[in-house]
């Protein structure tokens, strides 16, 4: 991929723009008891760093490990981030990283160039019930999720069953008539594998969208009966593919094939940090000025600071804080 230099000098130069996690997913056979995994088996080629992410049967959501304690060649013993309840020898699965090693070293290229990705997609036409199905929730509890039009269920390698959508995009909650307004916790995760969540408060007769771009969707949990329907989808706020935190490094938004840049609504990256349920977008979202219907094309060249591209790229640069 073409990079650049800072030099007047057209040769190569090693690039790190951190759009993949810098380590595959590990397959590990062990235990884990409170806030401490012992790892007894790994397979060939797995490596398990500080602050990569776990989870397994009974594992805590978002566990990464903060310490190694002893051991040698990957086993041993370490320290998660969260106390777990699992016992016993359970495989766990490791993947991610909540703060070193992203971005990843890219293949060398030349300069210079100037730092500048380019986002091209064709979103799907939003669809207000391809996530979950109408539905009335009695009480609290998890809503049933149903594949629908341009959604699809897949496992994940961890074993998770989720509703994976056609692009990052935000999630809306439709509280078809009048009834009693609830808290909607949508768990899932983001283009990169990062667990996430966030809180929407229905309306009666009302659809509310959501804030936070979300690729696979894991669960959907209400805080309470609803007494009428609601259902869950899609909407066209546009999860951005890195950190976006001024408009300013949207140097060109093309959509549906037009000369003139869209006049859309851009939100700029949430750098709240800790990320929580209620913050926004770790990247930022674009929402196109028209309806997206499958054959529109978005089209977004994006501005790379120094943080975000090159030798001095950091993670949360390239892709946000980490999410919660």
């Amino acid at each position: 991929m073409p990079q650049f230099s800072d030099d007047l000098f057209l040769g190569t130069a090693q690039g790190y723009i951190g759009t993949n996690n810098t380590n595959s997913e590990a397959v590990i056979t062990g235990s884990v008891s409170g806030t401490t995994m012992t790892v007894t088996a790994m397979n060939s080629g797995d490596s398990l760093v500080l602050g990569q992410y776990v989870n397994g049967t009974g594992i805590t959501a978002n566990s990464y490990i903060t310490a190694f304690v002893s051991g040698a060649g990957g086993t041993g013993t370490y320290t998660l981030s969260q106390s777990s309840s699992a016992t016993g020898s359970i495989t766990i699965y490791a993947s991610g990283n909540a703060g070193l090693g992203d971005p990843s070293p890219m293949e060398v290229g030349v300069g210079p160039l100037g730092r500048e990705y380019v986002w091209d997609l064709i979103p799907q036409t939003l669809q207000a019930a391809n996530i979950a199905a109408s539905q009335t929730p009695a009480a609290a509890g998890n809503l049933t999720l149903t594949a629908g039009t341009s959604a699809k269920s897949v496992v994940r390698t961890d074993g998770t069953t989720v509703i994976q959508l056609d692009t990052p995009r935000a999630v809306s909650v439709t509280q078809v008539t009048a009834g009693t307004g609830r808290n909607f916790t949508v768990s899932g995760y983001d283009y990169y594998g990062q667990a996430m969540s966030e809180v929407i408060a229905s309306t009666a007769g009302s659809t509310i969208s959501g804030n936070k771009a979300f690729y696979q969707i894991s669960s959907i949990a209400v805080s309470g009966g609803t007494t009428t329907a609601v259902t869950v989808g899609t909407t066209d706020k546009l999860g951005l593919p890195l950190r976006v935190f001024d408009a300013g490094y949207l140097v060109r938004v093309g959509w549906n094939n037009a000369l003139a840049n869209d006049a859309g609504t851009f939100a700029a990256a949430d750098m709240t940090t800790p990320a929580t349920s209620s913050t926004g977008d770790v990247r930022g979202t674009y929402l196109p000025s028209s309806a997206t219907d499958g054959k529109k094309r978005l089209v977004v060249v994006i501005a790379l600071p120094g943080i975000a591209a090159g030798p001095n790229a950091t993670r949360t640069g390239a892709l946000g804080v980490t999410q919660a």
